[in-house]
């Protein structure tokens, strides 16, 4: 359907949408930028060349583009190194190789930002225990919930704190949470206090969403580790697969170890084809990113003028990918979600329908017809079955693509009277 063919409603609403979008694009732009140069630089310094591209099989010994990219994701997120694998299932797998190499039984750590996200509940053991959690082995821990204006209460930390306290763990996105998400300046503020009065204390950030967001990483304030996913900010679009661990030599060498084998580390690991799509994505990844910010700006200020609760506004600082839209409806979720598939490449004739899925406690529903399953750097929704019934859509090959799907969503909202 062209524009002017578009119901009233969602004609002026995506005319509202593209103004608000219009008054944060030179930021947008500016930050992108400044990331692309960031990049850019991390590859010349790295002297990549061609042979760099071409993978390895077997053990992968003296695999040097696997070594040269390791390079590169230290440079990008300031930290001292860091290890690309397209190995990394998931950004989960990535974070579970922080914590299981970084604790040992009878420690504890804190989770200073809230419940951590639903997959993570499933690695520490909090809901659904099984074999081989963190719980099992004998590592405890603590929830320190955000303040209600979405600050870290470290004047709770003391109370919390213990002789066998490891680690803090600090998650960067909102998750499925309906709050704000933790900025850069948040994250430095954190740092500088945890490091001041509790040194032995290392800072774990779960980066999944907020890469090149902003102008600085987690490394460049101080952040002794961090993980994330390949599928989402870092592959630029073009990652089949994989994640990432970057931060201090010694402790990116726990993680290794955790993920291969002690002795084994991080010396083997065949590359096979996949090289020159992570190099390739990482560079694109500035440019992605800035699509995605675009796409939820967008979607904001879109959902906001049809009536729905939006979090973040369109006007908000931004320090990760994810827009939160809330339905207060089961029937409009699912609607929404239906909707958005229609505006998809992939699969758009398909019906998303809520499913259980692995390491998640709620039946979830997702749309996006992704070229890479369940990429989320591409374009995708989903959401938990439960109360506020909101979804949180991320990604964007193209800003363009993401007004179009939202355009889908709130015509098909329409077809089912639910607009």
């Amino acid at each position: 359907m062209s524009y002017l063919e578009l119901p009233l409603m969602v004609k002026e609403a995506v005319d509202y949408a593209n103004r608000a979008l219009a008054q944060q694009s030179v930021l947008i732009d500016l930050i992108a930028e400044k990331n692309h140069q960031k990049v850019l630089h991390a590859f010349q310094k790295a002297n990549i060349s061609t042979y760099h591209l071409t993978g390895t099989t077997g053990y992968g010994l003296g695999d040097s583009g696997r070594d040269n990219l390791d390079k590169i994701i230290a440079s990008i997120m300031g930290t001292e190194s860091g290890m690309v694998r397209h190995q990394f299932v998931s950004g989960t797998h990535a974070i579970a190789s922080v914590l299981f190499g970084l604790l040992r039984p009878g420690d504890h750590f804190v989770s200073v930002s809230g419940m951590p996200y639903d997959t993570l509940q499933q690695v520490i053991g909090i809901k659904q225990n099984q074999p081989g959690t963190l719980i099992d082995l004998s590592i405890t821990y603590d929830i320190l919930p955000l303040s209600e204006d979405n600050k870290i209460q470290v004047e709770k930390l003391d109370s919390l704190v213990k002789p066998e306290t490891k680690l803090f763990i600090l998650q960067r996105s909102r998750g499925y949470e309906w709050r704000n998400s933790i900025n850069i300046k948040q994250i430095e503020e954190f740092v500088n206090l945890a490091k001041a009065k509790y040194p032995q204390i290392d800072i774990f950030i779960d980066n999944c969403y907020g890469e090149l967001v902003e102008e600085k990483e987690p490394g460049d304030v101080g952040a002794d580790i961090m993980a994330g996913s390949l599928i989402k900010n870092l592959g630029g679009t073009l990652a089949p697969t994989g994640g990432y661990i970057a931060g201090r030599e010694d402790l990116v060498a726990k993680a290794a170890n955790r993920f291969t084998a002690p002795g084994i580390s991080r010396d083997v690991g065949a590359t096979l084809d996949n090289l020159r799509l992570l190099y390739q994505g990482l560079f694109f990844s500035p440019l992605t990113v800035s699509e995605a910010i675009k796409g939820a700006v967008f979607s904001a200020a879109f959902w906001k003028y049809l009536g729905f609760e939006v979090h973040p506004q369109a006007e908000d600082q931004r320090t990760d990918i994810i827009q939160a839209i809330k339905f207060n409806s089961q029937d409009k979720m699912i609607s929404f979600c239906q909707g958005l598939q229609k505006g998809s490449p992939i699969d758009s004739h398909v019906l998303p329908v809520p499913s259980e899925m692995p390491g998640y406690v709620d039946e979830v529903i997702m749309a996006g017809g992704t070229f890479i399953q369940g990429a989320t750097s591409e374009f995708s929704a989903d959401g938990p079955l439960r109360e506020p019934y909101a979804v949180y859509m991320q990604g964007a090959i193209s800003h363009f693509y993401v007004k179009n799907a939202n355009i889908q969503a709130a015509l098909t909202l329409m077809d089912n009277n639910l607009l």
